[in-house]
């Protein structure tokens, strides 16, 4: 699979390269653009200053620049929370897109928003203040309506962005849970 991996509001930090290693070592091919211009942080604090300086439509418009010219073949979208708000936006606007994996976060959704059984894998936190069970549930009953084709995975007890091991967040043994499901999710992409 051809994969864009986008980053969480806490910039391409060094947990982002090693998911793209780890992607990569199963026969990936994965691009991790930079949406931030080199910034990164360890606090949420200041990833949403940074989100807020840059702003929502710009952060999706490099985005779109930096996939734009892998998507003609079709493309796996891939992101950690912020990222993966981005990288949904990204795939429900490309009819050519092979499947979309959101680790951390999900993202509004249009009325209008339509797929023809786009695959969806979901890997959030149990409780995660960020993805509410009230989101969650609107969320996969709008994805649904859309066409896609959802599954979520829940992860007791773990922060928000459990799978970064520099953060406060992270949590091993689900991080390896949501590793070995992800790559289970992009092995079963090849066969459609």
């Amino acid at each position: 699979m051809n994969i864009v991996l986008l980053h969480s509001s806490y910039g391409l930090r060094p947990a982002v390269h090693a998911a793209a290693d780890r992607l990569r070592a199963a026969g990936h091919e994965v691009r991790v653009p930079d949406l931030y211009d080199g910034q990164t942080t360890d606090s949420g604090d200041e990833g949403r200053e940074i989100t807020e300086r840059i702003g929502h439509e710009e952060l999706l418009r490099r985005a779109v620049a930096a996939a734009a010219p892998y998507s003609e073949d079709g493309l796996v979208y891939a992101g950690f929370s912020l990222g993966g708000a981005i990288a949904q936006n990204l795939a429900l606007g490309d009819e050519k897109a092979r499947g979309l994996l959101l680790l951390h976060g999900t993202s509004d959704l249009p009325e209008d928003a339509h797929t023809d059984g786009l695959p969806v894998q979901l890997h959030v936190a149990d409780p995660d203040p960020a993805e509410s069970d009230d989101w969650l549930n609107t969320w996969y009953l709008g994805m649904q309506r859309a066409g896609a084709d959802v599954e979520i995975h829940r992860y007791a007890g773990a922060g928000h962005l459990y799978t970064d091991p520099g953060l406060d967040d992270w949590d091993e043994a689900a991080a390896e849970r949501t590793w070995r499901t992800a790559l289970a999710f992009l092995d079963s992409l090849d066969e459609r």
